[in-house]
């Protein structure tokens, strides 16, 4: 089987974070999302960083449709990108896509080199 036959991959190469319409739009009410099998790549020496990715949210309009959440952070598995950097585009991706009410984004990322980084954005 070759890379591009993989299952997923081209799904992943194609996704688009998606918004659905939330079903109470009046009401303040708090969504978590975890992801605890998020990778990445270190910019600097290209080893794999583990983490795990927490959503929490209050809608407005819309929610984000969990399996397109799932396939853009799995896009990253290949990515040479920094802690910090990959928290806030997540952060910012999804603030883009949903205007949320309130948002956190947390980045619990696995010790590596004796060093332990979560990284916490919110709005």
């Amino acid at each position: 089987m070759k890379e591009r036959d993989a299952y997923g991959a081209k799904e992943i190469a194609e996704i688009r974070l998606e918004a659905w319409e939330n079903p109470e739009p009046e009401r303040d009410y708090q969504v978590e999302i975890s992801f605890p099998e998020f990778t990445c790549l270190c910019p600097r020496s290209g080893y794999p960083d583990f983490a795990t990715i927490n959503v929490e949210y209050t809608p407005d309009k819309t929610l984000v449709e969990l399996r397109s959440f799932k396939l853009y952070l799995n896009s990253y598995r290949d990515e040479r990108i920094s802690h910090e950097a990959v928290t806030n585009k997540i952060f910012n991706d999804l603030a883009a896509l949903l205007s949320p009410r309130a948002l956190e984004v947390t980045g619990d990322f696995n010790v590596r080199g004796n060093v332990k980084t979560v990284v916490r954005v919110k709005l």
